[in-house]
């Protein structure tokens, strides 16, 4: 692979190719995580205009690598714009399943000025709703991270806001503190590790960050009604 890698770079070299800057790539994710379409596509036609990067030997093969690339920075750039990480996500699976369908050449180029129009509208909808932009980049790291131990001075850098500012934010807008919506998160992600594995509720607990099991327990039941035991056991049932 060390072989390889140079031989490229001299191939590089020799034919004076040169991939599109990083400080262009940059202003584009910050353009696309702005919501500024006119700025994101302009920046994305100069891009365009320079030679694509050869990565496959089927000029098809490699533009449709190129427009996967793109698809997945827009992703990344609309997920930190506050766009739900699993809309992104699903957004991002059709494109690409799309570009796999696609053989027209002029056709994909196109795609991928159309993909970026529609990946900027996801986000302009997302910020309709009725948490601010800065709650939903907390909310975002909070379900990327929810099985780390979440700390709110880390979230709020995140959220490039102060620690205090985004507390009094999040309790204003969601209704609850930050850290009971960790909690009632972490309660409804550990279902699916009830229900779907042999993990015992020891295991679960400490997969959640909580800090033994029998307050993982105390807080299943607040928010659910019944124990995490009864809850798997109540599922169990039912599916025989």
């Amino acid at each position: 692979m060390k072989e390889k890698f140079q031989q490229n770079r001299m191939k590089n070299l020799e034919s004076e190719y040169f991939h599109p800057s990083f400080l262009m790539e940059q202003r584009l994710l910050d353009a696309i995580q702005n919501g500024n379409r006119t700025k994101s596509l302009n920046i994305l036609g100069s891009i365009n205009r320079d030679q694509r990067p050869k990565l496959a030997d089927q000029p098809l093969r490699s533009l449709k690598n190129s427009l996967i690339c793109s698809c997945t920075l827009f992703t990344r750039a609309i997920i930190q714009g506050g766009v739900q990480p699993e809309k992104a996500f699903t957004l991002s699976d059709t494109y690409i399943l799309e570009i796999e369908r696609m053989d027209d050449y002029q056709e994909l180029e196109q795609l991928e000025y159309s993909m970026l129009d529609h990946f900027i509208q996801v986000l302009k909808d997302e910020e309709k709703l009725p948490y601010s932009k800065t709650v939903n980049r907390a909310i975002t790291y909070i379900h990327d991270h929810i099985l780390q131990d979440l700390k709110l001075g880390v979230i709020a850098k995140q959220s490039f806001v102060s620690s205090s500012y985004l507390s009094h934010l999040f309790r204003k807008e969601v209704g609850v503190s930050i850290v009971q919506y960790i909690n009632q998160k972490r309660i409804e992600e550990s279902k699916y590790f009830l229900l779907h594995t042999t993990s015992s509720i020891s295991e679960i607990s400490s997969l959640f960050r909580f800090c033994n099991q029998s307050y993982y327990t105390s807080l299943f039941k607040k928010y659910t009604g019944i124990t995490p035991k009864e809850f798997r056991e109540k599922h169990i049932n039912n599916k025989q």
